[in-house]
């Protein structure tokens, strides 16, 4: 079992950064692959970033590729979505998942959610 929790998000402008954290608590965080999603209003739930187990290899939709770093820190269980360039496309719930089978899925847990708005 895994839970998660999300933190950080919050109102900025276009242009701003947010990081957002993500604390996990259960024994199994080091051996899941950790991701990132996010909903906005109206639209499907979509993937933005994942990062693996042990090796940190890491991958991200092509909307936010060169904007946006997944990375994790096991020691202090957490993972973290660092977020800059932001744009009011940006705009979303934004959800973290564990995958205990790897970068393949599936996100068998999920966190509640942190609002992040981009005002143009």
């Amino acid at each position: 079992q895994v839970q998660l929790v999300e933190s950080g998000g919050g109102l900025v402008q276009a242009g701003d950064s947010l990081r957002l954290s993500c604390a996990a608590s259960g024994r199994t965080f080091t051996s899941s692959a950790m991701g990132w999603f996010r909903q906005a209003p109206g639209k499907e739930r979509e993937f933005v970033a994942s990062i693996s187990r042990i090796s940190g290899s890491t991958r991200s939709a092509d909307s936010v590729k060169g904007r946006f770093t997944i990375s994790r820190d096991n020691a202090k269980n957490t993972v973290y979505l660092q977020m800059n360039s932001l744009k009011p496309e940006d705009t979303a719930v934004y959800y973290c998942a564990a995958s205990p089978n790897g970068l393949g899925g599936p996100y068998a847990y999920w966190g509640q959610g942190t609002q992040v708005t981009v005002s143009s």
